[in-house]
């Protein structure tokens, strides 16, 4: 456990890091109102909910819950902590919707919800953040539906929605000059047209084990930007279909 004071001589950071530690996490953690970073994390033991208490942490921008076995639904009264640019809820075992009140962030730089059981769809609001895009992490979980269309309208750096059930088009996340740098659909049910996208412009591309038809453009070949591309396991024709890896050194 790490608690840092300074000049206020109030807490302003706990962290706890592995451990045999045990139970759920007490509402008490409410009672420290000048925390900044409140980190739970590899603490195999930790169960239940989040407690409601949290939202009295007004000056919380660190919240890192992972790696536990934390269950129930996604709280949506987490969005009430405005001052959040990081937001990890990564490797447990929530159920149920995403909240689409997480799109209100306006300070985050990533939000990792991947690893958990999550179902329902992609909620729409998630292609109107306000402010900063983050990093988004939705993989590994039971989401249906397709992906909202007004992804178009986000330039996210990183997009991970792979391992999924997700189905139809995914052809808006391929923004032309657009400011991705890893897109990572893979292994869903997506199915669209891929020889209609004229330019890539990120670094990581994976799409493998899919439904996605059409031909390879000939422009991916030739980009000095792509470092890795796996398109294996689709229905693509007129190219080599199988390619499980591209690589440029």
């Amino acid at each position: 456990m790490q608690r840092h004071e300074y000049t206020t001589n109030r807490v302003v950071e706990l962290t706890i890091f592995s451990g045999q530690i045990s139970g759920q996490i007490p509402s008490e953690v409410g009672d420290l109102p000048y925390l900044d970073n409140l980190t739970f994390r590899k603490l195999s033991n930790i169960t239940g909910p989040i407690p409601q208490s949290i939202t009295k942490l007004k000056r919380l921008r660190f919240l890192r819950l992972s790696w536990l076995n934390l269950t129930g639904p996604v709280p949506d009264f987490i969005s009430e902590l405005s001052n959040l640019i990081f937001f990890e809820l990564n490797f447990n075992k929530f159920t149920g919707p995403i909240p689409s009140s997480f799109s209100s962030f306006t300070k985050l730089g990533a939000l990792r919800l991947d690893r958990n059981q999550l179902s329902g769809s992609i909620p729409e609001s998630f292609g109107h953040f306000k402010g900063s895009v983050p990093d988004l992490y939705l993989s590994d979980n039971q989401l249906t539906g397709q992906i909202p269309n007004s992804f178009a309208n986000m330039a996210f750096s990183t997009i991970d929605l792979s391992r999924n059930k997700l189905t139809g088009d995914a052809s808006m996340l391929f923004i032309p000059n657009g400011s991705s740098v890893i897109i990572d659909i893979s292994r869903n049910m997506l199915a669209f047209d891929f020889s209609k996208v004229k330019k890539l412009s990120m670094q990581y591309l994976d799409m493998n084990h899919n439904m996605i038809y059409g031909s390879i453009p000939k422009a991916i070949v030739g980009d000095v930007n792509l470092q890795f591309f796996n398109a294996s396991y689709n229905r693509l024709c007129g190219g080599d279909s199988n390619w499980r890896k591209y690589e440029q050194i």
